[in-house]
Parts: C-alpha cells; sequence; structure tokens
C-alpha cells in the first residue's frame, strides 16, 4: 500500500483510490456523491506525486481552490466555443512535455469542445499521437452537480460533432480508455433515510414517500426570518445579497469597511469575498480558509464580536478567535530548470483581504463543497439548473437541519439521463473500489 501524504487522514475506499492513482497505469475518473471525500483524495494525490504532476480546472475559481491553474491558460484557449484550428503550438510547450500526471477538477464543467482541445495540445505539444499525448490523466467531480457552461447554438454544435456536451463525449476521452472509481462512503451525513433521499435527487429517482419526507420540512417562514437561525440558499446572487444586506442594516453601531489588496495579476471576478467587505459585531460570518492551528475551517460559522489590531474578532465553535487577512494566490506552471526536471509553480497575482463573508444567505454555487448544520433552501423563484437541488439539500449535514420555503416539485430536480452514460464508456472499477 502506498502511504497517503503526511497529515492526510483516508478512508479505507478513500486509500484503495489514492493507492489506484499513484502506482501509475489507467487513467482514472474519481467521482462520487456529495460528501464522500473527492477533494479530500485528489489532494493528497498531488502531494504525493509532487513536480510531475499538475492540477488545472476549468474556471478561475475552482483553479485557485484547487491550487491550480485554469486550462484556457495553460493550453491557451479562448474562453469560447473551441475549433481544431484554437489548438497551436504553444509557450507552455515545456510544461507539458515535462508532465507525467494532469489532475482536472471540477471536471463536470468541462465541455466535449475543450476536452477534445486538451488531447490535442498534449498530443501537438508533447509530439505524441496516443491520448493525451501519453499524460496520464485523473479527472475528478460529480457530474450531478455543476453542469457545463452552454450558450445558444453551441449545444447543437457540440450534438453535431461530439454527439453530446460533455467532456467524456470527446473522443480521446472513450480512446483512452479511463476507469471509473467511483466513491460511495458519505462522510458528511450519517441518516440512512437522508442519504437514500439525496442520492434519488441526484439519479432524478425521488419516490413519493421520500418526497413527503422532503416537504415535511417546509416551515412556511420567509428567506429572511429563516435566516436568524439557519443559512439560506438561494439560486440567485440578488436574494442572498438583498438578505444579507437586510440583516446587516438591522445590527447597531458603526459598520466597518476593509478594501481587499491586489498584488499583481488577480481579476476581480474571482474575489473570493465582496470587496470592500463589510462588517458589523453581530454580523453572522463565514470563515472561507482553513485555519492552520484547527480552530476552525473552510464554512464554518461564526459570528463578529469585535475588531482589534488589524485582526477581527470571531466567535467560532464557542472560542473568540483573532482572524487576520491572508492571502489568495494565481498560479501558473511553467518548466522548472534542466537540472531539476518536473514542473514549478509561479505565482502570477494575490488578493489579500480577511477570510470571512456574510453568511446568513449565500447562493448555491458558492455554498458547492461546504457542509452546514442548519440549512433553509429557499426555492421561492424556483430553482433553475441542473443539480441545483442536489447541491443545495447535500450541504445540510441532516434532515432535521434542513428547511424548505415550499415544497419542492418534480421540476425543481432537473437531472439530465446523459450524464450517467458515463458509464457506459468506462472501464469497471477495480475489484478493491468495489462495494
Amino acid at each position: 500500500m502506498t502511504p497517503a501524504a503526511p497529515d492526510t487522514v483516508l478512508s479505507s475506499e478513500q486509500q484503495a483510490a489514492f493507492d489506484l492513482a499513484v502506482r501509475g497505469g489507467a487513467h482514472l475518473f474519481l467521482t462520487g456523491r456529495a460528501g464522500t471525500g473527492k477533494t479530500t483524495v485528489t489532494r493528497a494525490i498531488l502531494r504525493a506525486l509532487g513536480s510531475r504532476a499538475a492540477v488545472l480546472a476549468p474556471t478561475g475559481v475552482a483553479a485557485m481552490t484547487a491550487g491550480g491553474q485554469t486550462l484556457h491558460s495553460f493550453f491557451n484557449l479562448p474562453p469560447r466555443l473551441i475549433l481544431p484550428q484554437d489548438v497551436r503550438r504553444s509557450r507552455n510547450g515545456r510544461a507539458m512535455r515535462a508532465l507525467t500526471t494532469l489532475v482536472i477538477d471540477e471536471i463536470s464543467m468541462v465541455r466535449a469542445d475543450l476536452m477534445a482541445a486538451v488531447d490535442a495540445s498534449l498530443r501537438l505539444n508533447r509530439g505524441s499521437n496516443a491520448p493525451f499525448g501519453g499524460v496520464r490523466m485523473v479527472v475528478a467531480g460529480d457530474l450531478a452537480q455543476l453542469p457545463p457552461v452552454i450558450r445558444g447554438e453551441e449545444a447543437a454544435h457540440l450534438e453535431d460533432v461530439f454527439g453530446g456536451p460533455f467532456f467524456f463525449h470527446a473522443p480521446a476521452f472513450r480512446e483512452a480508455g479511463f476507469t471509473l472509481v467511483e466513491l460511495n462512503e458519505v462522510r458528511r451525513q450519517d441518516d440512512s433515510d437522508f442519504i437514500d433521499i439525496l442520492n434519488a435527487v441526484r439519479e432524478g429517482e425521488l419516490d413519493r414517500e421520500q418526497a413527503d419526507q422532503l416537504n415535511a420540512r417546509v416551515s412556511g417562514r420567509s428567506g429572511l426570518q429563516a435566516s436568524e437561525t439557519h443559512v439560506v440558499l438561494t439560486a440567485t446572487n440578488q436574494s442572498a445579497s438583498a438578505i444579507n444586506q437586510a440583516r446587516l442594516d438591522a445590527l447597531v453601531g458603526e459598520p466597518r469597511g476593509f478594501a481587499g489588496k491586489v498584488e499583481g495579476d488577480f481579476d476581480a471576478r474571482l474575489f473570493p469575498t465582496e470587496d470592500p467587505l463589510i462588517l458589523k459585531t453581530g454580523a453572522r460570518v463565514m470563515l472561507i480558509r482553513n485555519d492552520p492551528a484547527g480552530r476552525y475551517v473552510n464554512g464554518s460559522i461564526g459570528e463578529v464580536t469585535g475588531f482589534a489590531d488589524g485582526a477581527v474578532i470571531v466567535r467560532v465553535h464557542g472560542e473568540s478567535v483573532r482572524v487576520e487577512p491572508v492571502s489568495w494566490e494565481r498560479t501558473r506552471y511553467a518548466a522548472a530548470p534542466d537540472t531539476e526536471g518536473g514542473l514549478k509553480r509561479e505565482t502570477v497575482g494575490a488578493y489579500v483581504q480577511y477570510p470571512l463573508r456574510l453568511a446568513w444567505a449565500m447562493t448555491i454555487h458558492k455554498a458547492q463543497g461546504l457542509t452546514l448544520e442548519r440549512v433553509y433552501l429557499d426555492v421561492s423563484r424556483r430553482l433553475f439548473a441542473h443539480g441545483q437541488a442536489y447541491v443545495a439539500l447535500s450541504r445540510a449535514r441532516s434532515l432535521a437541519g434542513l428547511e424548505l420555503s415550499a415544497p419542492l416539485r418534480a421540476a425543481d430536480i432537473i437531472t439530465d439521463p446523459r450524464l450517467f452514460d458515463v458509464r457506459s464508456v468506462c472501464d469497471p472499477v477495480p475489484f478493491a473500489l468495489r462495494g
């Protein structure tokens, strides 16, 4: 058994996936329901593989969270429908040739045209006609969550050229022969009935009894009322901002504003919190970085109790802690000097700010990856995108900690059945990982 990276505690299932990844061999599609620990496994894989591996993601926010670079910037691809003529010899050619393993995070957001371009670029710049230029691929994500963005006539083009819009519709995915590694042990929830309900929502197969259990959580409260005790999840930024502003305005005392500091190249669209960040004593906030001392983690909820000496004092998990500004970095990969080999990461920009966000309400999208004790799902404007209901409901640790603004309808549970076709184009899961 290959040891996991230091300070990483993996379950037996996660350890088996980790072992398979670091031994080399097959291309892997690492998937699993919300809360099964996909991010934990991919981070352990990257630490173990070191400078011969890179992690890329389809969006700037996802890339920054993963500690890597966007697919478009690494491969010098345009931010639109990608055509064959868009793939050229790249200034990153040396970095591509130094790669042995490429991890793509949030793979559910990667479209077929982008996946095909990744394959073509690696073949061209590495001088190899093997799938993905001979680079071993580890792609990770849950197809039932974040979907790719497809605009207007792009859908018809993707259907005509690839037979569908998703990453696994790219010919190289089928040619390479990916092994499906599906994590099944949910670590966020321990209520088997709730886990079954979430899985039914994920698969679009909620039965009447399960729907009744969910809809029994309808409270009759408005989002503003519920925000007193729960974190409100909404479909739109406008709704979340209105609740946060109303709650902040209702607090006594003068607001304090904190402007972030940008260093180098850092797009304002990637800011992890509001800028300026407006806080008051009594404000409910979410911590959006892990504390090195272990007092809180990304997603912990706390309350501002004061301000002192360049710090915000936050009461979290029953303890008052000093929260000081931290730096979020944008990075890019380059080939390391020939004497070292492999890849090096360079910082191209940074944003310095308090790792806090107002947390009476937030969008479902921004709640991705979080675990929340008390969740109120606002469906007053209905849900409008694939996977939104599943992402929102699966943030809750338990059914008892969940409230709904109105009964969920079948129309709210939007699932594209083609997503599960990926199983038919992957190799069987290794015996060690079968449930």
